[in-house]
């Protein structure tokens, strides 16, 4: 998937830039990919799919990085910065059931069936709406995942992220797709992430192209929801945000562990602003780690405020509870 993920952004670069020469140089593995028998979230390291990458870039090995946004943590290491968002593919999650449950949807399977995910945040939600299932751990790359749900009788279903699905031209194996009444989805999930060096003037001009303005406010609106939570793949934090007419809505969560306890609220924000030339210092300001000159500074400090006033909601509310005691119970276990 990181393969295809990198091959269609360096496809989107030489239709734009023909005259250049891109080459995908460097197939790396990452401590995320290497880790495979523990829970995602109990590993513990903020950029686990992500650090090997950045040091390649810094030691100018490479140029650009592809990442999937939802693996970039909220701060980057300084020196780095994310210079496109591409447009986002269906955000939501997807369930793949086993063979033998082919044409069910989740409340139709059977007590106790066995439900696959390697996310505390789809766990959370999902527990609380089908009781009468199991959820365990599952992990590896999507075929390793695949594999093991069609091979073996431990799963009934495994949840996955449709848009890494899509890009691996398994759509025809998403059995249904899980609504925001049904599960929230990841901060950044279904979009890609160009990470450059900062002070890179010529590839940080080159990459912004590719960045898509309606996604990056989206993204831009739940990377600070989640930083101001200070979240991450070790509790459950989900969102779900709409642009339209100009408004930008976002909704987020947080969850206990097994998600008997929750906050919800939805707020919006315009961010309907004209493009201004803000030539000089204000030119590289990154808004939660995105530089992005071509999307209007005030729509993207609209974005960053309305994800940072929705946390503070929650947090007025509880969230600091419900989170704290949720990564204490998943250090236990």
């Amino acid at each position: 998937l990181a393969r295809i993920q990198t091959d269609s952004v360096v496809m989107m670069l030489r239709e734009l830039y023909p005259g250049l020469c891109f080459e995908i140089a460097v197939a790396m593995s990452t401590t995320g990919d290497k880790i495979l028998d523990t829970a995602l979230s109990k590993i513990g390291e903020k950029s686990l799919f992500t650090k090997e990458l950045e040091s390649a870039l810094e030691r100018n090995e490479v140029d650009l990085v592809v990442h999937s946004l939802k693996d970039l943590p909220t701060s980057l290491p300084p020196g780095f910065t994310i210079g496109a968002v591409c447009k986002r593919e269906n955000p939501l999650d997807a369930v793949v059931f086993h063979p033998k449950h082919c044409g069910k949807t989740l409340n139709l399977l059977p007590e106790k069936s066995v439900i696959g995910t390697s996310s505390l945040r789809r766990a959370a939600q999902l527990k609380k709406k089908f009781p009468h299932l199991e959820f365990r751990d599952i992990r590896g790359n999507l075929n390793t995942r695949l594999k093991k749900l069609d091979e073996k009788e431990d799963f009934s279903a495994i949840i996955l992220a449709a848009a890494g699905l899509k890009r691996m031209g398994w759509e025809n194996r998403i059995g249904q797709l899980l609504g925001p009444e049904d599960c929230l989805y990841a901060v950044g999930q279904g979009a890609l992430a160009v990470e450059v060096r900062a002070k890179d003037q010529e590839i940080l001009n080159m990459v912004s192209a590719l960045h898509d303005a309606d996604t990056v406010l989206c993204c831009i609106a739940e990377r600070a929801f989640m930083k101001r939570l200070e979240g991450g793949c070790s509790v459950p934090v989900a969102v779900n945000t709409l642009l339209k007419d100009g408004q930008l809505y976002l909704t987020g969560a947080v969850y206990s562990l097994d998600g008997s306890d929750s906050l919800k609220e939805t707020m919006q924000t315009g961010v309907s602003y004209p493009h201004q030339n803000e030539d000089g210092p204000n030119d590289d300001v990154q808004h939660v780690g995105i530089t992005a000159k071509n999307v209007p500074g005030q729509a993207q400090e609209a974005a960053e405020n309305l994800g940072v006033e929705l946390a503070s909601l929650l947090l007025s509310k509880g969230a600091k509870h419900i989170l704290s005691v949720a990564r204490q119970l998943n250090d236990a276990r």
